[in-house]
C-alpha cells in the first residue's frame, strides 16, 4: 500500500492484452506503461467520460449511494460513493465521497486531457470533481462496505478481524476523532476469521449475510436487541462449504433465497426457511478453480452469474443448475468481481487481477464475427476498460446514470467512466476503425 497525495493519471490500452508471461517485473512495468499510453491516446474515441482520481490510500471497496442531487443552473449532478482505506500502518477510515458528473448537455471535450491532473477537462473546473466528504475511523482496512437498501445511511463493513461492523454515518462527525477510536453503532459476531462477501437483503429490512475465510456464512438481523457493547450474535450460521467462502448474495425477489461461492469451486443456493443449516438446497460444481464472486440478475429472476480464478464468468439458470448456460472467456487472470447492470437486463461486467474491466452483452452471444473481430474477443464482449495499471479491487455501476461505472485499483487510482454511446447503441454507426489508433 502506498500513500499518494498528488493527482495522477492511470490507465491502459483497451486494445492491448495485458499479459505478462514470464517477464521480469521491469519488463512487465514497461509493457503496462506502453499499454497505458495507448489507452490514453484512444480515450476520446472510446469514452464519453473518464475521470481519474488518485486516492490518498487504495480502496478495496466501491459502491455508489442511491441518492443524486442536481443543482439548479449547473451543468453537473452530484453523486456519492462509499469507499474505504487500506493503509500500511496508519489509521484506516470508512469514506463517503462526492462526485460531480457532467449532465448530458454539458460541453465535454474528451480531447482535452490535463497531463498534470490526469483528468479530462472541458467540463466545469477540472479539479474538485471528486471530494472526500465524510471520514469515519475504522478498525483495520475496509475489506468491503455496503449500504442497507432500506436506509442507505446504514453501512456494513468487513474488517481484517472476524467482526462485521455497522455504521450509521449520520451519527458520526464528518471529521474523525484524531485518537483513532473506532465506534461502530453495532458489532456483528459469529465468524472466526475475516472475509469479503457481504449482502443486505433487499426485501427484509436489516437482514445481512456475510461470507468468511472460516468456511461459513453468517446471517444477522440488525434489528435484534444488542447485547452489551453493541454486539449482536449471528441469527444463523450456514456450514456447507469446505473451503474459504468468497462471496454471498441474496436473491433480489425471493426474501429467503441466497447464493454463495467458495474456494471449493462450488456455487450453493440456500433457503433460510430450511430446517438444516449445513446443507444447501442446491450445490453446483461451478468452475475449474476457486469461485470468487456471484451476482443475481435484477431483471430475470432465474439468472445469475459467477466469476472464478479459472478466468471465466459462468451464466446460470436456477431452474436447471446442472447445465451451465454460457461461459464468458476473455479475461487473462482471476476474476474477483461480477455485477449485472442495474439498467439493462443483458449487460454484465467483470473485473479482477488482469487490470481490466470487461463489459459483456448476453444478447450478442452466438453472433457471427469476422476473423478480425474474433481476435479481439467473443461477440458478447462489448468493451474492455483498460484504464487501470494495477489489479482492480472493486467496481460499481451508477444506479442513476446508465453506463457510468466507478472502479478502484490497488495503486490508489479511482476512475469514474462511461464508454462511448456508439459502442452500446447499435443504431449508431461505429467509429471508423481508422480513427482508433493502435500504434
Amino acid at each position: 500500500m502506498s500513500k499518494m497525495s498528488s493527482e495522477s493519471g492511470s490507465g491502459k490500452d483497451v486494445l492491448g492484452g495485458g499479459e505478462s508471461g514470464g517477464f521480469d517485473e521491469a519488463v512487465e512495468e514497461r509493457v503496462i506503461n506502453e499499454e497505458y499510453k495507448l489507452w490514453k491516446k484512444n480515450t476520446p474515441f472510446l469514452y464519453d467520460l473518464v475521470m481519474t482520481h488518485a486516492l490518498e490510500w487504495p480502496s478495496l471497496t466501491a459502491q455508489w449511494l442511491p441518492d443524486v442531487t442536481r443543482p439548479e443552473g449547473k451543468d453537473y449532478s452530484v453523486h456519492r460513493l462509499i469507499l474505504g482505506t487500506h493503509t500500511s500502518d496508519e489509521q484506516n477510515h470508512l469514506l463517503i465521497a462526492s462526485v460531480q458528473l457532467p449532465n448530458e448537455d454539458a460541453q465535454f471535450d474528451a480531447s482535452h486531457y490535463d497531463n498534470e491532473k490526469g483528468e479530462f477537462g472541458g467540463f466545469g473546473s477540472v479539479s474538485g470533481k471528486i471530494e472526500i466528504e465524510i471520514k469515519i475511523n475504522h478498525e483495520g482496512e475496509v475489506n468491503r462496505a455496503r449500504f442497507m437498501p432500506q436506509n442507505p445511511c446504514v453501512i456494513a463493513t468487513k474488517t481484517p478481524s472476524s467482526d462485521v461492523l455497522v455504521f450509521d454515518y449520520t451519527k458520526h462527525p464528518s471529521k474523525p476523532d484524531p485518537m483513532g477510536v473506532c465506534t461502530p453503532d453495532l458489532r456483528l459476531r459469529g465468524h472466526q476469521k475475516e472475509g469479503y462477501g457481504l449482502s443486505w437483503n433487499p426485501n427484509l429490512n436489516g437482514y445481512l449475510l456475510s461470507a468468511s475465510d472460516d468456511h461459513t456464512i453468517c446471517l444477522w438481523d440488525i434489528n435484534a436487541q444488542p447485547k452489551e457493547n453493541k454486539v449482536i450474535d449471528a441469527k444463523t450460521i450456514f456450514t456447507g462449504h469446505t473451503a474459504v467462502v468468497e462471496d454471498v448474495a441474496w436473491h433480489l425477489l425471493h426474501e429467503s433465497l441466497f447464493g454463495s461461492v467458495a474456494d471449493d469451486q462450488k456455487l450453493m443456493i440456500w433457503d433460510t426457511r430450511s430446517a438444516t443449516h449445513n446443507k444447501p438446497s442446491h450445490t453446483v460444481d461451478a468452475h475449474a478453480a476457486e469461485v470468487n464472486c456471484l451476482s443475481f440478475n435484477p431483471y430475470s429472476e432465474f439468472i445469475l452469474a459467477s466469476g472464478s480464478a479459472d478466468k471465466t464468468v459462468a451464466l446460470w439458470d436456477l431452474r436447471n443448475l446442472k447445465l451451465k448456460l454460457h461461459s464468458f472467456e476473455s479475461h487473462k487472470d482471476e476474476i474477483f468481481q461480477v455485477q449485472w447492470s442495474p439498467h439493462n437486463e443483458t449487460i454484465l461486467a467483470s473485473s479482477g487481477t488482469d487490470r481490466r474491466l470487461h463489459v459483456w452483452d448476453l444478447s450478442k452471444i452466438g453472433e457471427e464475427q469476422s476473423a478480425e473481430d474474433a481476435e479481439d474477443g467473443p461477440p458478447e464482449l462489448l468493451f474492455i476498460h483498460g484504464g487501470h495499471t494495477a489489479k482492480i479491487s472493486d467496481f460499481s455501476w451508477n444506479p442513476n446514470d446508465p453506463w457510468v461505472i466507478c472502479s478502484v485499483s490497488e495503486d490508489n487510482i479511482m476512475q469514474v467512466w462511461q464508454m462511448a454511446e456508439n459502442i452500446y447503441n447499435d443504431e449508431e454507426l461505429d467509429a471508423p476503425a481508422s480513427e482508433v489508433d493502435d500504434k
